[in-house]
């Protein structure tokens, strides 16, 4: 989940769930990063923690980049969001890589909510280049590259977020 996250209760997140598998999410990216080919090279890959993690990951893999840092935000924790927090910002070595603008640089979350956090790392390095897997109409305008728009009341699970557990049928009369 993204750090931008808006604050939804337990009815709300499973009224509007988006559960996305781990093959699906590296498909995702994988995606993402056929769009990103075209638009690079990037000098290093930036992952907008925790949920940038495994996209940059997957990204800086497949573009061949070896150079990944992280900028740290925290706003939210699994139910609530609060004030954001840059907890570490983007290394010195990384900043001048991109000429202090981000020229050159690739940030990677997983998803761009409300904005806020993409707007907070847009104001540290404005010229990198913004991409998120998934996006939603508040924070899209932000991102440069995505793969999936979903709606804003949705609520996406990540593999990282989950655990398997059995499902009750959408249709509850189960007498057979």
């Amino acid at each position: 989940m993204a750090a931008d996250a808006p604050e939804l209760s337990a009815e709300e997140r499973a009224g509007k769930a988006f559960p996305v598998s781990w093959d699906q999410f590296h498909r995702d990216c994988r995606a993402l990063t056929w769009r990103l080919n075209e638009v690079g090279p990037f000098h290093a890959v930036i992952a907008i923690t925790r949920g940038g993690l495994v996209p940059a990951a997957i990204v800086a893999r497949e573009l061949g980049v070896r150079i990944i840092d992280t900028v740290c935000i925290a706003s939210y924790d699994h139910t609530k969001q609060g004030d954001l927090k840059v907890l570490k910002g983007i290394s010195a070595d990384t900043a001048a890589l991109g000429g202090g603008t981000g020229k050159g640089l690739l940030i990677v979350d997983d998803l761009v909510d409300t904005g806020k956090t993409g707007r907070l790392v847009r104001d540290m390095m404005p010229d990198a280049h913004f991409a998120t897997v998934y996006a939603k109409p508040k924070g899209r305008p932000l991102v440069d590259t995505f793969i999936t728009e979903v709606s804003q009341d949705t609520w996406i699970f990540f593999p990282w977020d989950t655990a398997l557990s059995f499902q009750p049928p959408i249709r509850g009369d189960s007498a057979a």
